[in-house]
This record gives structure tokens, C-alpha cells and sequence, in this order.
């Protein structure tokens, strides 16, 4: 793969893009006008309330059973369960402060545990209290931070589980010291968004920037050591340069990409490789597929299948390219 830095003109959306991710569903809409037109932040906001009310993020809303879960579960080892569809209404960025958010969140926090869906210990657990494993109780930890709860006792946790190569891995109990692509990057983004929604604090901060660094260290997708692409996740045997969405605890470049340009982060060389490897995927029209999806129930469809034309990618490589284009 080449390592020289894309051409301005390469990072650019076509109209048409724009326009087919704007005639979409509004979980999409909504982003898509907020970063990448020149919406005001009222069109935006009036948009994103449709994210209750209509498309997928309703259908979702609406799956909830009166006890506060989806799919029966806490979290199961399909897509269906309470976890994996807040994690997907975060994603579509179903707002916090609506009537809709606030019951849904409302039943979980109040009626959900963890009983029969992780270690005997966290059965009694609340579901925003998490339970051991860190790549899960990262995906709780954004999603409650990002709703509005109190998810302050698993960040303290995942604090104390940082390693020293700067990342996390949920098989450091068996006595891995090396940590987890897939595992950090869930960490990071509870991070991010606990930060975001409660200010940062000097250890927090520092953990979140170590993190980070072990992904650039590594370029996003290389072995540190020798240098070489890792192709493929010893774990799940997935792709990392292969864009799935909903990724769920999986990771790969795309969503790296997109921690960094949610955090802020000022791009370098270090990503120069990782920005050439979006690019390449672009089709003829200006858009991106999905190129995986992970085995698994999904309650709601949010793309036409694995190999067609994916709003969620393109949404997100748009956005990552941008980020990218604006660095001097």
C-alpha cells in the first residue's frame, strides 16, 4: 500500500454523495447536513428530532419491552440486545434531552441488570454499573455518558485496567500485557464521551491521550515492532482494513479515524497511510460499501447489505476525509 499523503481534490465529496446521504434515513440526514453543508444549527437540530419520531432510530425506540431491555438481554452475543441498540442510537445521534431518549434510558437505568448476562458477580449490578470485561463496559460507558448517566464507577475502572503499552485488553486477567485494537478503541470512546459530557480531569485526560497514542504509535494498523500491516484480528479473524458498520467491539481503520477526528486530534503522518486507505475504497460515484458485517441479529437494518453502496460508511469517510483536508 503507498504512503503518500491523497491530493486535496482526492478528499473532496461529490454533490452527489451529498445529496444521497441527504435523502436518506434522518439518523443520517441530520450528520450529513451538520458536517458536511452549510446547515444552520437549526435546520440541524429541527432535523435531529426526527431521529425519535421516524426511520430506524423509531423502530428502535419502539422494539423496547415494558422491562426496559431489547432482545431480552443486557447484552448477548448477537446485535439485539439493550447494549448493542443504545450503542446504535448513540451512533445515529438520538438526542439526550427528548421525551423518547429520556424514557427509553429511563426504563434501562431503572429496571435492567446484568443477571444471566455476564459473570455471577455482576448479576446484581444496574446496567449503567457495567460488569467486568472492558471492551463491554467501554460500549456501556459511552452509551450511559452519552445519555445523560452516571456511568463515573466503570470509567474509574477502566482508569485502573489501563496497561503500560498505553491501550487495554480484556484478557489481561489471564495475564495478556499486550493490549487489545478492539478493546481500546471501545475504552476510548468511553472516554471521549464522558469527557465530553462532564469535562475532562487531569487523569482521565492523560489516560484518553495515552490511549490514543497507542493507536498512532502503530499507525492504526501496524505492528509497532516490525512495522508490517496487520491484516487480519487474531481474535475474530476480521479485516481491520475492511469497513463494517455497526462495528460493534470490532475495530478496524475507519472507526479509528473517527475517534481521532471526534477527539480533536491534529492529524500527522501517522494517519497518512490510514487517510490513503479510505480514499481507495471510493467508488466511481463517489461513495463507499460495506465491505463486512459481522454475524449476528440485527433488529433494524441500517444499510442495503454487505457489498452495496453504505450511507454509514460514506457518512463517516466524508467526515474523516474533511478532517483530514482541513489539517493546515
Amino acid at each position: 500500500m503507498s504512503t503518500h499523503l491523497p491530493k486535496r481534490q482526492a478528499l473532496q465529496p461529490t454533490s452527489s454523495a451529498i445529496r444521497w446521504l441527504l435523502d436518506s434515513d434522518p439518523s443520517i440526514r441530520w450528520q450529513a447536513m451538520q458536517d458536511l453543508t452549510d446547515a444552520s444549527d437549526e435546520e440541524v437540530a429541527t432535523e435531529r428530532t426526527r431521529v425519535a419520531t421516524e426511520g430506524v432510530g423509531a423502530r428502535l425506540l419502539s422494539l423496547q419491552a415494558p422491562d426496559g431491555r431489547w432482545g431480552g438481554a443486557a447484552w448477548n452475543r448477537g446485535w439485539d440486545s439493550t447494549m448493542h441498540v443504545l450503542s446504535l442510537l448513540r451512533e445515529m445521534g438520538l438526542d439526550p434531552e427528548s421525551s423518547e431518549a429520556r424514557r427509553a434510558v429511563g426504563l434501562v437505568r431503572d429496571h435492567v441488570t446484568w443477571k444471566g448476562c455476564g459473570p455471577q458477580e455482576a448479576d446484581d449490578n444496574p446496567f449503567f454499573a457495567g460488569e467486568v470485561e472492558p471492551c463491554i463496559n467501554g460500549q456501556v460507558a459511552a452509551s450511559g455518558a452519552y445519555f445523560g448517566q452516571d456511568v463515573r464507577s466503570i470509567v474509574d475502572r477502566l482508569l485502573s485496567e489501563q496497561l503500560v503499552d498505553g491501550g487495554w485488553n480484556c484478557e489481561a486477567p489471564n495475564g495478556s500485557m499486550r493490549s487489545s485494537f478492539n478493546t481500546t478503541i471501545c475504552v476510548l470512546e468511553a472516554l471521549l464521551e464522558y469527557e465530553q459530557a462532564n469535562g475532562g480531569n487531569p487523569l482521565l485526560t492523560a489516560a484518553r491521550l495515552r490511549g490514543q497514542e497507542y493507536l498512532l504509535e502503530r499507525r492504526l494498523f501496524h505492528r509497532r515492532s516490525t512495522g508490517e500491516v496487520i491484516e487480519r484480528d487474531r481474535m475474530s479473524d476480521a479485516a481491520w482494513t475492511r469497513f463494517a458498520f455497526p462495528t460493534w467491539w470490532h475495530y478496524d481503520v475507519l472507526r479509528g479515524l473517527e475517534y481521532l477526528r471526534r477527539a480533536g486530534v491534529a492529524p500527522d503522518e501517522r494517519v497518512a497511510e490510514a487517510i490513503d486507505l479510505v480514499v481507495s475504497k471510493r467508488d466511481s460515484e463517489g461513495l463507499w460499501p460495506l465491505e463486512t458485517r459481522y454475524p449476528g441479529k440485527m433488529l433494524v437494518e441500517t444499510d442495503e447489505g454487505e457489498g452495496q453502496p453504505s450511507r454509514w460508511n460514506t457518512l463517516r469517510a466524508l467526515r474523516v476525509l474533511d478532517w483530514y483536508a482541513a489539517r493546515d
